[in-house]
């Protein structure tokens, strides 16, 4: 029975991974249709856009998070998911600089993968509640740090001191310096606390019998969840193959 409740748990994970991967294939499908082939589509650039957006992000994050305690070779997939960051970085920054990637998500994934992967211990010992809701604060406090602000969204609470945004070292914190452009950003702050909530749900969860999953557990779809069992591989060709596909209607049209 044990062995089958764990199936069932990373079947969940595989499934909630691979719905996002799909939502992401269409919102940078979009993306390319919207700022590359021009097409006009006002919603997109607005807060709905914006949203949708949001929600893929948060959830790879908080999947990511939730997902650490799972193997054993840590360092190894750390090291995997960082290097897959650098090759986005330096094939964007070579064949197309004006979309570079600089500090993306993958590269954002692996350095807290890396962070959990040295200091796990210390961090099991936080108890799984506080850890989840100090997580959560320290998120919502940091969430406007890139553009110079405590606080939260639309929410602004202190203005930061202009001397933490200077170079490239503090745009990876979190602090860009004026003139820095990304296509995909996500420093380390905020978002390492929004990983660190997914960890800490997981061991609250584990705690209290997984019994959170719920009639989640039954619900398969083999195709998608084969997507999140190899989301890194998905993450890094879908865009070649959106931009080919961009490239043929471009010409075409």
């Amino acid at each position: 029975m044990e062995n089958g409740t764990v199936k069932k748990r990373y079947a969940v994970l595989d499934l909630l991974r691979g719905l996002t991967l799909v939502s992401m294939i269409f919102y940078h499908g979009m993306w390319d249709l919207v700022y590359m082939a021009g097409v006009s589509a006002p919603w997109y650039q607005t807060g709905a856009g914006y949203i949708w957006q949001q929600s893929i992000c948060w959830t790879f994050i908080l999947l990511s998070g939730f997902c650490q305690p799972f193997g054993k070779r840590k360092l190894k997939r750390a090291l995997l998911v960082s290097g897959g960051g650098l090759l986005v970085t330096g094939v964007t920054l070579i064949f197309m600089p004006s979309n570079r990637v600089v500090f993306g998500v993958l590269t954002l994934i692996g350095f807290c993968m890396l962070f959990w992967a040295v200091l796990e211990k210390q961090l099991l010992r936080i108890p799984p509640f506080r850890g989840l809701i100090g997580s959560m604060c320290l998120f919502g406090v940091t969430r406007n740090v890139n553009s110079g602000w405590l606080g939260f969204e639309g929410l602004n609470l202190q203005k930061l001191p202009d001397s933490l945004y200077c170079n490239l070292f503090t745009a990876w914190l979190g602090f860009p310096a004026s003139g820095f452009y990304s296509t995909d950003y996500f420093s380390v702050f905020p978002w390492i606390f929004l990983y660190g909530a997914g960890f800490y749900l997981h061991l609250l969860l584990k705690k209290n019998g997984g019994s959170a999953f719920g009639p989640l557990e039954k619900r398969h779809l083999p195709w998608i969840e084969w997507l999140g069992r190899n989301s890194l591989l998905i993450y890094l060709l879908h865009q070649p193959i959106l931009y080919g596909t961009m490239m043929v209607y471009q010409f075409i049209f």
